[in-house]
């Protein structure tokens, strides 16, 4: 077997690391409440005083899971312009062909589950692979959707002028049901992300070695050292046309 030379390197940085987990926490959480306030159980449907109170609760927690949800979200925008190459926005920029090509080699690997016969560690990536950038993008868009909808219909609830700020959105999809039923087929989504994401990461983690899971943790992932020097070249590449 063939032997190779891995670098620990870090390539998650602790605000990457800490928005993760607040963004796990919180779609865990909004998809909980979320279910609950859709369709509450019958112990909650009552119209008793204790179990209104309750069923206030619940809300509460959601909107508050929702607003955290909100700013993590904001500062990890914020992130994209000064964290490390790995949480810069140029690590999701998909239109290269170096992007491309790392996507059909990772579609090869994930999808059609195909053994290449020739393995170079340079089709490997650091950071998310091709398949995972473009997937974060679109979730990063369904997660808009979220956040217009969701504060949407609270605004009418709110007396803070960040909810109302959204006001528009039932207007212009005509009504609260049409919004409600967005925001619920979004979180279906976020449901189904976040069941291919967690065995993808646990996939990888098995057939590369590399402390996949670990560096959520840690941050650090061991990376091959022809690897590691493709990407320092690529980096300079990148500062010198800039």
């Amino acid at each position: 077997m063939k032997t190779r030379n891995f670098k620990r390197v870090m390539v998650w940085e602790l605000p990457v690391r800490i928005f993760h987990w607040l963004n796990v926490l919180c779609i865990v959480v909004l998809t909980i409440t979320g279910f609950l306030i859709a369709n509450p159980p019958a112990i909650l449907s009552s119209a008793e005083a204790t179990n209104l109170h309750t069923f206030g609760i619940i809300r509460f927690i959601h909107f508050t899971a929702a607003y955290i949800f909100f700013f993590v979200m904001i500062l990890r925008i914020y992130w994209a312009f000064v964290g490390n190459q790995f949480a810069s926005w140029r690590a999701f920029w998909p239109f290269t062909k170096k992007n491309w090509n790392n996507f059909w080699h990772v579609l090869k690997i994930d999808i059609f589950l195909l053994n290449e016969e020739k393995h170079d560690v340079r089709d490997i990536s650091i950071g998310h692979n091709s398949v995972a950038t473009l997937s974060y993008l679109v979730m990063f868009f369904i997660a808009l959707i979220q956040v217009f909808t969701g504060f949407a219909l609270y605004a009418d609830m709110s007396s803070w002028w960040l909810p109302k700020l959204f006001s528009w959105v039932i207007p212009l999809f005509g009504g609260d049901f049409m919004v409600r039923t967005i925001h619920h087929i979004a979180m279906w989504l976020f449901i189904f992300f976040s069941m291919i994401h967690v065995y993808l990461v646990f996939y990888h983690d098995y057939i590369e070695g590399r402390g996949e899971v670990s560096s959520m943790f840690g941050g650090f992932k061991f990376v091959d050292e022809t690897r590691l020097k493709k990407a320092v070249e690529e980096l300079d590449e990148e500062i010198k046309t800039d």
